[in-house]
């Protein structure tokens, strides 16, 4: 591999991650079994040569800022998963990192806890103005904690930009099926610069090639509607989700997975529709 590595503008390629003053929190948590909150917490400054007093003044600040006020003698065995991740998390803020890396963190989080952590990530990488580089393989995630994502496709960077920038404009087929779970489409662009994807002709949102292309279409952009009217589809599949439902339509395209959150309107196996695309969620990149 090639390329450096630059902290603050200092180059650490070459120094060991003991050098480097990153932190990292692991999937894992990596908690030891036998030591309590507060020990756990200390334990870097401690082995960096901190005096105890001074490593425990900055562990309970560390712990306040995680919301753990309280939690310094209890053992990891007697918290919850998201009060051990809270600890994992001070633990690594109380070295004042110039980097914290997070690999995974949340992935071992039921949903709405999951939900519940990334906000309090993302608003205590705010509050503490840190630098994170966060690695996950949740799109979701990325989006919500992230001021830029890059993007990687078998070690090379496909794309980097805002959240925004990936998700409405993907550089390339694989981005565009990475953010958000679009489903791709062989489509063509005419002389005129409009899209046709079957019967459906819309003006892409930035000029393309007269050619062959890939349609990237979100499931919250299709509007079902009445037989007749746009793409023919008949529904095949569907799952309620409580806030929404998820439905699977056969149609000329092959299948089309769609989320819809018209609750009132409940359509079954069989019913014929007419399939639209909405003004967002739908890119157009070049075949490739």
């Amino acid at each position: 591999t090639t390329g450096q590595i630059l902290i603050d503008g200092r180059d650490v390629t070459t120094l060991g991650p003991a050098e480097r003053n990153v932190s990292m929190m692991f999937q894992s948590y990596a908690l030891f079994p036998h030591m309590n909150v507060l020990e756990n917490v200390m334990y870097g400054l401690r082995m960096s040569g901190i005096e105890k007093v001074t490593a425990r003044s900055r562990a309970v600040d560390a712990l306040r800022n995680v919301g753990l006020v309280g939690f310094d003698t209890r053992l990891p065995s007697e918290l919850s998963g998201g009060q051990q991740q809270r600890v994992a998390l001070a633990r690594a803020l109380v070295l004042e990192p110039a980097v914290l890396l997070f690999d995974e963190p949340l992935s071992n989080l039921d949903a709405r806890l999951r939900r519940e952590m990334r906000e309090e990530i993302r608003a205590l990488q705010q509050r503490l103005k840190l630098t994170v580089a966060y690695v996950t393989h949740d799109q979701s995630e990325a989006l919500a904690v992230s001021d830029q994502i890059i993007v990687m496709d078998h070690g090379v960077i496909a794309q980097s930009g805002t959240p925004a920038d990936l998700y409405e404009y993907p550089a390339s087929e694989f981005v565009a099926g990475f953010m958000g779970e679009a489903m791709l489409f062989p489509a063509k662009v005419d002389a005129a610069g409009a899209v046709a994807l079957g019967p459906l002709r819309f003006e892409p949102r930035k000029p393309m090639n007269e050619g062959a292309v890939k349609v990237a279409v979100r499931p919250e952009a299709w509007h079902i509607g009445p037989p007749g009217s746009g793409l023919a589809a008949r529904l095949a599949k569907l799952s309620y989700l409580g806030s929404i439902y998820e439905y699977t339509f056969e149609t000329e395209l092959g299948p089309i997975f769609v989320v819809s959150s018209q609750l009132s309107r409940v359509l079954d196996i069989g019913s014929d529709v007419g399939l639209s695309l909405a003004d967002h969620g739908v890119s157009v990149v070049q075949s490739g």
